[in-house]
């Protein structure tokens, strides 16, 4: 795989190499883009629980419960 990346951020990435903050160039290139991802994954996350109803929410999750009770044995 090839990459095009600025040259400004290949000094950085190359000063944290040098500064053996990773060994490789492919190294903090592939962390970069890991938390970036990560990073985007949870604001989708978050975007989407935001569509949620919470008194819907709320009353799937007692439905459960309720059902889930009647298994549980008695202690």
């Amino acid at each position: 795989m090839a990459i095009s990346i600025d040259e400004r951020l290949l000094r950085h990435v190359d000063r944290l190499v040098r500064n053996r903050i990773f060994k490789t160039r492919s190294e903090a290139i592939q962390k970069a883009v890991q938390e970036k991802l990560g990073r985007l994954e949870k604001s989708r996350l978050g975007r989407e629980c935001m569509k949620l109803s919470k008194r819907e929410e709320q009353r799937w999750a007692d439905l459960g419960i309720k059902a889930d009770a009647k298994e549980w044995p008695e202690y």
